[in-house]
């Protein structure tokens, strides 16, 4: 299964490449840049954790009465990665979740947290998340972005899900935030809780969620070439769909000084 696992990466590198060279991070040097790109980015911090969720409700038991799950290691797994996302520690030792922290970052560098914080009101008060990202007034690379991680949810394919999680979300996110942290730190910008952010997915999803999503994936998968094979064209789709948001953020940059 490490074979089928490494032969998956291997197919995936280049899109990630792409990615990790993406120009997008060497254009984020300037307050303005910072800001604009987190009131986009945002919605993606936001969407993941409902991949998240939909693997626990699928690979756990989250209903009563209570039934041994048919998954139990990708159950474990899954349970690790929610409580790390859902209830981590911030800056300050304060419990909540990553999306938190990336609003509490957002409000340190001024940034309008206003839009999503609208969003998911609208979803209170029973909006459809289909309906609502149509109707919302986002980008079209945004907008499309959370579509496709929703119809990937509604699919409803475990081993599709998993691969769009692992490969096109957690795996990827260590390469791409070190970049970022890397420039940000090298312009002297004072954004603490933003770099302590960064620096906790990289520590958490470099060293704990990454290698246990590649678990997750080889028990998902069980060696099935149909679903190893779906599972690296969801993979191409989501990285595919991360060039996009990264290529429409860039545009509309305010900073027209290239590094």
């Amino acid at each position: 299964m490490k074979m089928i696992m490494h032969g998956i990466e291997k197919e995936l590198a280049p899109y990630k490449k792409t990615l990790i060279d993406h120009p997008l991070y060497k254009r984020i040097h300037a307050v303005e840049d910072i800001r604009l790109f987190m009131e986009q980015h945002v919605f993606a911090v936001w969407d993941f954790m409902s991949l998240v969720k939909k693997l626990q409700v699928e690979l756990t038991c989250t209903q009563l009465p209570w039934r041994p799950s048919a998954h139990p290691t990708a159950g474990r797994l899954i349970n690790e990665i929610v409580w790390g996302e859902e209830t981590d520690l911030n800056k300050d030792g304060e419990i909540m979740s990553h999306f938190e922290m990336y609003l509490q970052s957002m409000e340190e560098v001024g940034a309008n947290t206003a839009p999503i914080k609208d969003f998911i009101a609208q979803l209170d008060q029973g909006t459809a998340i289909e309906e609502l990202i149509a109707s919302a007034s986002l980008p079209d690379y945004v907008s499309d972005f959370m579509s496709f991680t929703f119809s990937t949810i509604k699919e409803n394919k475990l081993h599709i899900i998993a691969a769009v999680f692992t490969f096109g979300r957690e795996d990827l996110i260590p390469d791409m935030f070190i970049e970022m942290v890397k420039n940000l730190r090298n312009e002297g910008v004072s954004l603490h809780h933003l770099i302590y952010y960064l620096d906790r997915h990289i520590e958490v999803d470099g060293d704990e969620h990454g290698p246990m999503a590649l678990k997750m994936m080889e028990e998902l998968c069980e060696g099935d070439p149909i679903k190893i094979q779906e599972a690296i064209e969801a993979a191409k789709k989501a990285l595919e769909m991360r060039i996009l948001l990264w290529d429409g953020i860039l545009s509309q940059l305010p900073s027209t000084v290239l590094i």
